[in-house]
């Protein structure tokens, strides 16, 4: 199963994602995707599969997922300040991956019924959720 990390800014939820998803999918590739250097590179120190950055990367390996996993704000064009194009949102939207979306409500992104939780927990959740769908497999 191959799982993609996708982050921006400064890549914090991202490598806390890969850090968990390296440990509890061992036999997954597991990779890290960020929309600028930074991201990537805070990333890399989760111990991904491999990394890589910017909006060709994301569009490229949307497309190879297995299982995208990310905050909410990748499926929303000009999120995260400005770092989500259209063409990011549209790739990982589009995309035939499974799609798990951290809620984050920096990005002006509200989910309806979803109760507030802290960060980690959040974290905990998608990684449930990865376990079930590669269960599915």
């Amino acid at each position: 199963m191959r799982i993609v990390v996708i982050d921006g800014q400064g890549g914090g939820i991202g490598r806390s994602l890969v850090e968990l998803l390296v440990r509890n999918f061992p036999d997954a590739e597991i990779g890290a995707v960020g929309t600028n250097t930074v991201a990537t590179e805070t990333m890399l120190k989760g111990g991904p599969a491999f990394a890589a950055t910017g909006e060709n990367a994301v569009v490229f390996n949307a497309a190879e997922a297995d299982v995208i996993v990310g905050p909410a704000g990748i499926i929303m064009a000009n999120a995260m300040h400005g770092e989500i194009s259209p063409a990011i949102a549209m790739a990982i939207s589009s995309s035939k991956a499974k799609v798990v979306l951290i809620p984050m409500n920096h990005c002006r992104a509200y989910i309806a019924g979803v109760e507030e939780k802290k960060v980690g927990e959040y974290l905990q959740d998608a990684i449930d959720i990865v376990r079930r769908l590669s269960a599915e497999k």
